[in-house]
């Protein structure tokens, strides 16, 4: 057997992947959606007519298309004369910014706890999967409440707790596919040649398995932005001045009646933000998986 018959196949980056999985001409309406709130989210200070927390009690729940003092209320205004456009904007920005940042702090966590359990096995392994088991055996949802009902509500505070309630998903699938690289010629002939173990997950590992999680942070994603969205609607998300779409929807649904815009607007902004990014997500997941059927 000759040395280079060890080594992995050649594979493309996984950027490259991702924009050859993307070119499906009947995605690109998600995609636009999704880079629309990004870049919303991104601009939010200069897009937005009004600062997100200015009131004007005179001018409060005018309906869409009204002008006002300083301009055109494009989505109405709230109870408080507060600009809905501008508040679902800055909304957005909160939302979007939670949910990378829970997304991050999850992937890093379960990668790394995944990784280990699946290359080093033995009581390793045993206790880590075990821990993996019951955090799961617990609602999700019902585990993060409490945990912010314990550290208090906050935009930091919700990021911790999203990031370390959704690392299982994570260190399940790294396990998986940690399982079905270490044992391959290549790894056995790194570590033959004496790489450390650090050297071996990093770049010869890694690399293999990055895409379905990838995938799985997609997903999450989506995820991440309705829970954010439901903790602000209880009260225990992000708190005021900051705007969020979940505290919106909370006000909103007493003025449903005489002001449906407010929520009705930001819900649907919600669910289609939320809707292309899992649409997306599932997309990239049958592309990634090589046992999907390729139309």
């Amino acid at each position: 057997m000759s040395g280079a018959s060890l080594l992995p196949r050649r594979r493309a980056p996984l950027l490259r992947q991702v924009l050859r999985a993307c070119e499906a001409r009947r995605m690109w309406p998600l995609y636009l959606i999704f880079v629309t709130f990004t870049l919303l989210a991104l601009f939010a200070p200069w897009i937005a007519p009004y600062p997100p927390a200015e009131q004007d009690l005179f001018a409060r729940l005018k309906p869409p298309g009204t002008a006002g003092s300083e301009g055109i209320y494009w989505l109405g205004t709230d109870e408080l004369g507060r600009d809905l456009l501008s508040r679902i904007i800055h909304g957005a920005r909160v939302s979007m910014m939670v949910a990378s940042l829970s997304v991050v702090v999850s992937l890093v966590t379960g990668t790394a706890i995944g990784l280990a359990a699946g290359y080093f096995r033995g009581p390793l392994e045993v206790v880590l999967m075990r821990l993996v088991d019951i955090i799961l055996s617990i609602p999700a949802i019902l585990l993060a409440i409490i945990a912010v009902a314990v550290l208090g509500p906050g935009l930091q505070n919700l990021v911790i707790v999203l990031g370390f309630t959704r690392w299982p998903r994570y260190a399940r699938v790294a396990y998986g596919q940690t399982l079905g690289i270490a044992n391959t010629p290549y790894v056995a002939a790194a570590r033959f040649i004496g790489l450390p173990w650090w050297r071996i997950l990093l770049r010869h590992v890694l690399p293999n398995i990055i895409a379905p999680l990838i995938v799985v942070a997609t997903l999450e994603f989506g995820l991440m932005i309705i829970w954010e969205a439901g903790l602000s609607f209880l009260g225990l998300g992000v708190q005021p001045p900051l705007p969020s779409w979940g505290a919106i929807l909370s006000t909103g649904r007493n003025y449903m009646g005489s002001a449906w815009w407010i929520a009705t607007l930001t819900g649907a902004c919600l669910f289609l933000l939320v809707l292309s990014v899992n649409m997306i997500g599932d997309f990239l997941r049958d592309r990634f998986d090589p046992h999907s059927i390729r139309r």
